[in-house]
């Protein structure tokens, strides 16, 4: 069944984590593969709720970029240089591809042979040059085992194109020859006690018993076939190894975890018809066709608690958006057909997931009642932001009973847990609900924390300011703020770069310096945002 990745936004807060693994677990009752994921690390207020309802964390999905390992290519389609270009040439005419990759015994490629080269080897190579196994030939010629004392065969390959007599007189053979021949005796007997590397036998000609046991004695190679010695010497030269006609030049691999439309634009400046895949550790996974490479298997994606392209994961446009699921305004993000897109406006995402449990007839157990509660008291401040509705109160109420605590002492200690600052840089401290967001006069950031003691912020407030000063400059925002959430008091503080003091005082109608208590604010989604957006746009 296709995987379906279900994620929240870049840097995800517990309301976002949360739905996304609260939100797959209702995916998967309904019969569909979700797995939750995240876009960066979670944290501690997030990782104190998995820990408090025992929920594992979301593995780590860098982005949802087409990689090469999601096209539709020959998987498993090599070989190693032992088999014989016949055994080669019949792969490829399977698989209806013009080319292979010959690797060692580690799937490491040494190079790759094509059907050109087989074709080379048929009109200009040399005929007499067998370099193969016992068992290649046997293959290749539909032979049969009559005596083998060698694995491996390499030498001079004989027709004896004379009279017998001829042959014997002028003909020396050596221990490395093959001979091709039919019922020729006197020319099988020569050979025999010439003590010949292999003899076949064409037209399923009788071997004489006394021929057998010098063989036998000589420890000579048999084989007999049914072909006619003309049709065994045109299929003989296809029992060499098909390393015998390796080609080591012009070989580029790629990469299974390259991006798609890097291997793309490579490929169009090698402008080869096929391409090795590799793992990392260099070993063949099989070829790809270039002609056939498309943007047909995009990864199925659900987003939770976001809808814009800023704040999602990376190669968004280049996946399958098949539902979102949201209580933010709606954004920028567009899709190629329609998908089921629920918007809300409550307090959290987790609030409207609550619903859809309800909805589908659901049994929401513990763990997840737990976390939707976690995300819900986490997003209204425990019901105490502005952004709080009838319908979160509800929602809290029937988690709570179900996931068996007190909601409004859970939510402290799991906020206050959440606050503690020991042990983070500043910049991680800023980035631990760091939201942009495009405007008229260009990019803003906006982040927010929240706190029970905000000495913790002004005692080093310098070093805050500096920092939004120069990630302000270095990506090209307009500015960037952070706002201080107090818990306790049921205010914000605010810190921000040199360039939005203006715009903050138009904002929240009030003087504005570094550090300034705005009592009552509470929500960047519902006080914050808007008001900066009503004033740049």
């Amino acid at each position: 069944m296709e995987k379906i990745y279900v994620f929240g936004h870049r840097n995800p807060d517990t309301d976002s984590v949360t739905a996304a693994i609260t939100m797959s677990y209702l995916k998967r009752k309904q019969g569909f593969n979700a797995i939750p994921v995240i876009l960066s690390s979670i944290s501690k207020e997030t990782s104190y709720a998995l820990n408090y309802f025992k929920v594992k964390e979301p593995m780590f999905l860098n982005d949802v970029k087409l990689k090469v390992k999601d096209l539709d290519y020959s998987k498993g389609y090599m070989a190693t240089t032992d088999i014989s270009i016949y055994e080669a040439y019949k792969k490829m005419v399977a698989e209806g591809i013009s080319k292979i990759p010959i690797v060692d015994r580690d799937k490491k490629i040494i190079g790759i042979v094509s059907m050109k080269d087989i074709a080379e080897e048929c009109l200009s190579g040399d005929y007499s040059k067998i370099d193969t196994s016992y068992k290649n030939i046997l293959v290749s010629i539909d032979g049969e085992k009559i005596l083998k004392y060698d694995n491996y065969i390499k030498g001079r390959l004989i027709i004896p194109g004379y009279r017998s007599t001829t042959f014997i007189n002028e003909v020396e053979l050596k221990d490395t020859d093959i001979l091709i021949t039919g019922n020729r005796y006197s020319i099988i007997e020569y050979a025999i006690r010439s003590k010949v590397k292999l003899i076949v036998v064409t037209n399923n000609q009788e071997i004489q018993k006394e021929h057998l046991k010098i063989a036998k004695d000589n420890k000579v190679n048999i084989i007999r076939t049914k072909y006619s010695t003309l049709d065994t010497i045109k299929k003989f030269n296809f029992c060499n190894n098909v390393g015998t006609i390796i080609n080591t030049t012009k070989i580029h691999t790629v990469n299974e975890n390259e991006d798609l439309s890097n291997f793309i634009s490579a490929a169009e400046k090698t402008k080869y018809t096929y391409y090795p895949i590799v793992d990392n550790e260099k070993k063949c996974l099989g070829i790809i066709k270039f002609a056939n490479v498309g943007y047909h298997n995009k990864k199925k994606v659900i987003l939770v608690d976001h809808n814009s392209y800023e704040q999602s994961a990376i190669g968004l446009t280049e996946s399958d958006i098949l539902e979102i699921v949201d209580h933010h305004n709606i954004s920028n993000i567009g899709t190629t057909h329609p998908i089921n897109f629920r918007n809300m406006p409550v307090g959290s995402t987790n609030t409207i997931i609550y619903q859809m449990y309800k909805e589908n007839n659901i049994k929401i157990p513990k763990n997840m009642a737990g976390l939707m509660l976690s995300g819900i008291l986490s997003d209204t401040l425990i019901l105490n932001s502005p952004t709080t509705t009838n319908i979160d109160k509800d929602a809290v109420n029937n988690l709570a009973r179900i996931a068996n605590v007190d909601y409004k002492k859970y939510g402290f200690d799991m906020i206050s847990y959440g606050t503690k600052l020991q042990g983070k840089t500043k910049e991680e401290i800023l980035y631990t609900d760091f939201k942009k967001y495009p405007t008229e006069e260009g990019l803003i950031g906006l982040g927010q924390i929240y706190t029970t003691n905000i000495t913790e912020i002004e005692d080093e407030k310098e070093e805050y300011i500096s920092l939004l000063n120069n990630i302000t400059k270095m990506n090209e925002y307009k500015f960037i703020a952070l706002f201080v959430t107090d818990i306790i008091k049921n205010g914000t503080y605010v810190y921000f770069s040199n360039d939005a003091r203006e715009i903050l005082e138009k904002a929240f109608n009030t003087e504005i310096k570094q550090g300034t208590y705005l009592q009552g604010v509470l929500s960047r989604k519902m006080q914050i945002l808007p008001s900066i957006l009503d004033i740049m746009n």
